[in-house]
C-alpha cells in the first residue's frame, strides 16, 4: 500500500485518509474518491489530499478484517459485516466465551491485524459483541493476513452455552440461624441460576450436622438434582468440617477445598457419582460476582470443573472492592457492549400513480414484489419488522402472508411518503437503537446490503445515520438513530427525511454497495419490465 500526499489531480480513486470538508458537507476518511468528491475538493481550495493507493498484493481492510473474523468464529458465535476495516463477533447465545489466550496473542503479533475480546469464560447474552477485529492501516498484506489466520484457527472464539439443569440446593442449620437469613440466601442463588437458564429444583433444609448434610445430599442426588449445592450456616474452614464430612459420608469425594479468589476463599468442590457438589462460600449471600459465581457459570455449561482450573482463577481473582477500585454497587446495572437493536420499517403504502396499479403485489419471480422486500429484512439483523399499509391494503397483507410482520395502516397515505413514515415511528418499540427505513418497491436490495448498515452503526464512533452509496450517489434503505426519532416525526411532503442528512452532516456514513440495487427506482412499466429482465436473467 502506498500512503502519501497525493495531488488532487492524481486522486480520483485514491482512499481518503483524512475526513474533509466540502460545500455541502465532509468526505469522511476511508471514502474512496470519485470524480464529483475531486471536484468538490477542488472548490473548496484543496490542493492536495493524504490518502492511501492499495497495491498488488493488498487485501482490503473490510475483506481482511472479516476473513479474520470467520476465522475466529465457533459454535455460538456471529460475525457482523465489516465496516472500514472493522468486524465485530457477537453471541448468539447465553453462555460462556472460550478461546486459548495464549493463541489469541500470536494471531495480534502482527499490530496491522487487531483483535480485543473479552476475558476468556467471561459470561455473555445473545447479542453481546465478544471480539472485535480491527484492520489499522486501509489494507494488510497477503502474507500477514495468511499468517493471522493460521493463528486464529489455534484460537477459535466459542460460547460454552447454558443449558437447563435442575439444581438441588441443601441449606443447614444452627440454633440461632435466622429464617430470613436462609430466605436471603435462597433468594440470591435462586436469581444466579435463573441468569444461567437454569432452576433449583429441589430445596433442603436441614440441620448443621454431618449426618443430616449426607442425608440431604444423597436425598437431593436421588431426586436426580445436578449439580448439588450445599450453603452451610457456619463457613467450611477444613476438610474435616460438617460440609466435606458430610458429602464423604454421602459417598461422594472432595476435589479442592479453598479458591484463590477474594471474595470466594471458602468454596468447597467435590462430587458425588459424577455429580457436581459445591460448598458455596458466605460471600455469596450478596448478589456482588464471587468465586462461586466462576464455578457456578461453568458448571450450568457444561464444563468439567477440576482443582487446577480452580487455581488458574487467581490471576485476575482479587474481585474484592478496594479503594483504588471500587466494585459495582448491589442493583448497578452491567456493562455490556451488545450488537444493536434494530427496527426495520417496510414502507408499503404508495398509490403507484406512474405505474397504474399497485406494484407492490406485482409479480417478479414467482412472487409479490414487497415479499421479496420482506424476506431480505427478515433474513436480516434487524429485530423487528413492521409494515406500513395504505393503498390496497389487505393485497399487501396477503403478498405478506406468514411472515412475522406487524401491519401498521395510513388512513392518510395519499398525502405523502412522510405520511407513512411518521405513522410508522409511532409504532416502533422502545427498546431499539434506531429503524431502517426500506421501500417496498425495492427487491434487489439484498440481506447482506441491510446487514452491512446495520454493522455501521455505532453511535460511540458518531456514525447514526447510515447511508448507502453506488459510485457516490446516494440511495436507500436508510438506518437512522433513535436520536433522530422527534425531528422524523416532523417531516411533511413525499420526500421522507433528507433534509435531516444536511443537517446533520457530522453523524451520516456513507456505505458503498456493489450494486446497482440501491439506487433502483420501480415506479413505471418499463422499469418493471427491466427488474424482472434481471431477475430472469439472474435465475439462468
Amino acid at each position: 500500500m502506498k500512503f502519501g500526499t497525493i495531488a488532487l489531480a492524481e486522486a480520483e480513486g485514491a482512499i481518503l485518509a483524512h475526513t474533509a470538508t466540502v460545500a455541502g458537507g465532509v468526505l469522511k476518511k476511508g471514502r474512496s474518491l470519485t470524480s464529483d468528491d475531486v471536484s468538490a475538493l477542488r472548490l473548496a481550495g484543496v490542493e492536495t489530499v493524504m490518502a492511501a493507493r492499495l497495491e498488488p498484493g493488498d487485501v482490503d481492510e473490510d475483506l481482511a478484517a472479516r476473513r479474520l473474523a470467520d476465522a475466529l468464529a465457533g459454535p455460538g458465535t456471529r460475525v457482523a459485516e465489516p465496516f472500514t476495516g472493522r468486524c465485530n463477533l457477537y453471541a448468539t447465545a447465553a453462555g460462556l466465551l472460550r478461546f486459548d489466550p495464549v493463541s489469541m496473542a500470536a494471531v495480534n503479533n502482527d499490530p496491522r491485524l487487531t483483535v480485543a475480546t473479552l476475558r476468556p469464560d467471561e459470561r455473555v447474552m445473545a447479542g453481546d459483541m465478544i471480539a472485535t477485529v480491527k484492520i489499522i492501516p486501509f489494507a494488510a498484506p497477503e502474507p500477514a493476513v495468511e499468517i493471522s489466520l493460521a493463528a486464529a484457527k489455534l484460537a477459535p472464539m466459542t460460547v460454552a452455552t447454558f443449558t437447563p439443569h435442575r439444581v438441588g440446593l441443601v441449606l443447614t442449620m444452627l440454633p440461632a440461624t435466622k429464617t430470613s437469613v436462609l430466605s436471603k440466601r435462597v433468594k440470591a442463588i435462586e436469581t444466579r441460576v435463573a441468569a444461567c437458564g437454569s432452576t433449583i429444583a429441589f430445596e433442603v433444609r436441614v440441620p448443621h450436622t454431618i449426618d443430616a448434610v449426607a442425608a440431604a445430599i444423597r436425598e437431593v442426588a436421588t431426586r436426580g438434582a445436578d449439580p448439588i449445592l450445599v450453603f452451610a450456616a457456619s463457613a467450611i474452614v477444613d476438610e474435616g468440617d460438617v460440609i466435606p464430612a458430610g458429602l464423604v459420608a454421602a459417598g461422594g469425594r472432595i476435589e479442592r477445598l479453598g479458591m484463590p479468589v477474594d471474595p470466594g476463599n471458602l468454596l468447597l468442590l467435590g462430587a458425588l457419582e459424577g455429580i457436581p457438589v459445591i460448598g458455596i462460600p458466605s460471600c455469596a449471600s450478596s448478589p456482588k460476582l464471587n468465586g462461586f459465581d466462576w464455578v457456578l457459570e461453568r458448571v450450568l455449561a457444561g464444563i468439567h470443573v477440576t482443582s487446577a482450573d480452580i487455581g488458574r482463577m487467581g490471576v485476575g481473582g482479587l474481585l474484592k472492592e478496594i479503594s483504588t477500585r471500587p466494585q459495582p454497587r448491589e442493583g448497578d446495572a452491567p456493562v455490556t457492549r451488545r450488537a444493536a437493536r434494530i427496527a426495520c420499517l417496510i414502507l408499503a403504502a404508495g398509490r403507484a400513480t406512474r405505474m397504474g396499479r399497485n406494484k407492490l403485489v406485482a409479480d417478479l419471480a414467482g412472487k409479490p414484489i414487497v415479499r421479496h422486500v420482506a424476506e431480505a429484512v427478515f433474513a436480516s439483523q434487524c429485530a423487528h419488522v413492521l409494515v406500513v399499509t395504505g393503498n390496497e391494503p389487505e393485497h399487501v397483507q396477503s403478498a405478506l402472508m406468514g411472515l412475522d410482520v406487524r401491519f401498521i395502516h395510513n388512513p392518510e397515505f395519499a398525502h405523502g411518503l412522510s405520511t407513512s413514515l411518521k405513522r410508522g415511528l409511532t409504532e416502533l418499540p422502545t427498546d431499539i437503537d434506531g429503524v431502517l427505513v426500506v421501500l417496498g418497491d425495492m427487491p434487489e436490495v439484498s440481506t447482506q446490503h441491510l446487514n452491512r448498515l446495520i454493522a455501521a452503526f455505532s453511535p460511540n464512533d458518531n456514525r447514526t445515520i447510515i447511508v448507502p452509496t453506488r459510485r457516490g450517489k446516494r440511495g436507500n434503505p436508510v438506518l437512522w438513530g433513535r436520536v433522530f426519532f422527534a425531528d422524523m416525526a416532523d417531516v411533511t411532503g413525499d420526500t421522507g427525511a433528507k433534509h435531516l442528512l444536511g443537517q446533520h452532516a457530522d453523524q451520516v456514513a456513507e456505505v458503498e454497495i456493489d450494486s446497482d440495487a440501491v439506487l433502483a427506482d420501480i415506479d413505471t412499466p418499463e422499469a418493471l419490465a427491466a427488474l424482472r429482465a434481471r431477475f430472469a436473467d439472474s435465475s439462468t
